[in-house]
């Protein structure tokens, strides 16, 4: 049991394990953020557009319910389109933002990248480079 346990730790606490953990924390909140974009901007400009009351409601009825004193004898079936249609904006939606942040790194990554590298050529010659041609120097006076 105290092997496992150990093992346990050493698995749990991996870096990786860790960044993902990270990752999903994120993931989660971020979802909810686009969620609500996609619910409370995007969707009301589109439902105007499309004149529907409420777009993730859209359906096509197939078999209509049947129903007697009002109760259901039979449940009705309907293809909730709308629904669908919202899943898929949202996910375009987390894909394109998702795209966008990834640009945004990587352009920081290498704009920091070159001024590391104008850094290093501002400095000069390492201590290396510099012994190294000293030692060529002292060779060619000695010949």
């Amino acid at each position: 049991m105290k092997k496992f346990i150990t093992e346990f730790k050493e698995f749990a606490m991996r870096g990786n394990v860790l960044d993902m953990a990270v990752g999903v924390i994120i993931g989660g909140a971020f979802g909810k953020i686009v969620s609500s974009l996609v619910n409370d901007m995007i969707m009301p400009i589109i439902t105007l557009i499309t004149g529907a009351a409420d777009f993730s409601k859209l359906s096509l009825v197939l078999k209509e319910p049947i129903m007697e004193n009002e109760k259901v004898i039979s449940e009705g079936i309907s293809l909730m389109y709308g629904s669908f249609l919202q899943n898929v904006i949202d996910f375009l939606i987390i894909a394109l933002v998702i795209f966008m942040m990834l640009k945004f790194v990587m352009k920081l990554s290498s704009l920091r990248q070159k001024q590391e590298e104008e850094i290093v050529e501002e400095k000069g010659p390492s201590t290396e480079e510099l012994l190294i041609e000293i030692r060529d120097l002292l060779k060619e006076n000695k010949n």
